[in-house]
């Protein structure tokens, strides 16, 4: 294959990047510069905010998205196996294997790091490190005998 068969490739990428940077540029160099308190001002959803979030989002929500989004890509790629599964033979179907082990494998340990577990108070570490008089605590279980 020759150089000149990639020409549309670079054609098309120098047209991208060409418009990514007109666009900007046009943007920059038309848009009003007139700051108000009401465009700084922060806009959701249509409505003001009047104070201050009471609490902030806490890491684990963030950590669950990205291992969502990552176990969602993984799940794509099997979508896209299953449907030509017959082409790639007993060789595609043992690399197959061989991911969903490893899929499996990230999952577990996920799992056993706590990435999965919101209730922070009854987790072995945090009882071990944070408060040791919270898991010398009655179980529940005993009151009731």
């Amino acid at each position: 294959m020759t150089l000149s068969a990639y020409l549309p490739i670079a054609l098309a990428f120098v047209l991208t990047v060409g418009f990514a940077v007109v666009s900007l540029t046009l943007s920059t160099l038309l848009a009003p510069k007139k700051p108000t308190a009401e465009k700084l001002a922060p806009y959701e959803c249509g409505i003001v905010p009047l104070q201050e979030p009471v609490q902030r989002f806490p890491v684990k929500f963030y950590l669950v998205a990205m291992l969502f989004v990552i176990f969602d890509v993984e799940i794509i790629f099997l979508f896209a196996w299953a449907v030509r599964w017959e082409s790639f033979g007993w060789g595609g179907v043992a690399m197959m294997g061989i991911f969903v082990l490893l899929i499996i494998e990230t999952l577990i340990y996920v799992w056993k790091r706590g990435a999965l577990d919101w209730n922070v108070a009854h987790r072995a570490r945090y009882r071990r490190v944070v408060a040791p008089l919270e898991s010398a605590a009655v179980d529940p279980n005993e009151e009731a005998a």
